[in-house]
């Protein structure tokens, strides 16, 4: 059920189902998916649009995570650390331009996501 929730309200529940992602800086693991996640899970029945952008920031995020599990177990064999390195630059860009997208009423679709949420 969609509510009538403004337009600039929209697109900054859009940026927000991206920009929390960077929490997982701060609370490591489950930070990058928990802010995504409590924005699209309070918000998605507002708008479509709000749902597209929480799922896609989502499936990056869950993404992200399995891959880090896999460069984690390569650590065994040392390329595991770049591979660390490279995914937590990358996993920052990206958010970073989906955000400013999503500010520009655009969705943006990441590269390297599995979309398990549809």
């Amino acid at each position: 059920m969609e509510t009538s929730t403004s337009p600039s309200d929209v697109r900054t529940w859009n940026v927000l189902c991206h920009a929390t992602a960077l929490i997982g800086f701060f609370v490591p693991w489950a930070g990058h998916i928990l802010g995504p996640l409590i924005v699209w899970l309070a918000k998605r029945g507002d708008s479509a649009e709000i749902d597209a952008h929480g799922k896609e920031s989502l499936n990056f995020q869950i993404s992200m995570l399995i891959y880090s599990v896999i460069a984690g177990v390569l650590c065994l064999v040392l390329i595991g650390f770049l591979i660390l390195v490279l995914l937590h630059i990358l996993n920052v860009v990206l958010v970073i331009v989906a955000s400013i997208q999503a500010s520009e009423g655009k969705l943006y679709r990441y590269p390297f996501a599995i979309r398990l949420i549809k």
